[in-house]
């Protein structure tokens, strides 16, 4: 995709932020995180509490800079810096590094009183512009909830699966394609096929990529 005004941390593009940023009072909710995946890591975790809903993409639109940057590069500060503008949003929280499969993390983020809902997304890896997300996961007032992420394409990169243009310790490519607006929209992930330097056999998905528990803790 064609992007502007976005530029990879100084840190690299898995040392991002902070673990987590609180500017609101209200209920402390502990999310975690597992990879269920057999071949995909994680790149850090963006999970957003909010109050009512807040979209981070939407499913035949073309792909925001910002979600492109997460997409393709891993890079979700400013993705952060977006959501974090709205009214709606209470609380935001990062993980840190890869999570590979498997593997579990956990989060805390403030909530709100009133329609307390979460919203989460992050790059997969190693693929060219996928990513998991969740889009505003209703939370109860006790308790706790489980969701299942799916994996999204951004559409933003072409996906021909060459390590060329895939980031990370597997591929170390190129995380962003100026001159490439891959398929134009966000739409579901069809997966690793094996048409370039990844093999299906050890990278491929189907169905959720992750699974999310969201509880309540006071």
């Amino acid at each position: 995709m064609k992007l502007k005004n976005i530029s990879i941390l100084a840190g690299g593009i898995f040392g991002l932020i902070s673990a987590t940023s609180a500017f609101a009072n209200g209920p402390q909710y502990q999310v975690k995180v597992t990879n269920i995946t057999k071949g995909q890591s994680f790149t850090p975790i963006l999970t957003v509490a909010h109050s009512s809903p807040v979209s981070l993409f939407t499913l035949g639109e073309p792909a925001s800079e910002e979600i492109a940057a997460m997409a393709e590069a891993g890079n979700i500060a400013p993705l952060r810096t977006l959501v974090e503008g709205s009214s709606s949003v209470s609380d935001t929280a990062s993980s840190q590094g890869l999570l590979g499969p498997g593997e579990s993390t956990v989060m805390m983020v403030t909530g709100s009183y009133n329609d307390m809902r979460v919203s989460m997304a992050a790059m997969l890896l190693p693929t060219n512009d996928t990513f998991m997300a969740i889009d505003s996961v209703r939370v109860p007032y006790n308790g706790s909830v489980v969701a299942y992420a799916k994996a999204y394409d951004a559409g933003s990169e072409t996906n021909d699966e060459l390590c060329a243009s895939i980031p990370g310790p597997l591929c170390g490519g190129e995380p962003l394609s100026p001159n490439d607006d891959g398929e134009g929209f966000v739409h579901i992930s069809s997966g690793i096929h094996g048409v370039g330097d990844l093999g299906s056999a050890a990278y491929d998905w189907r169905d959720a990529v992750a699974k999310v528990e969201i509880q309540i803790i006071y």
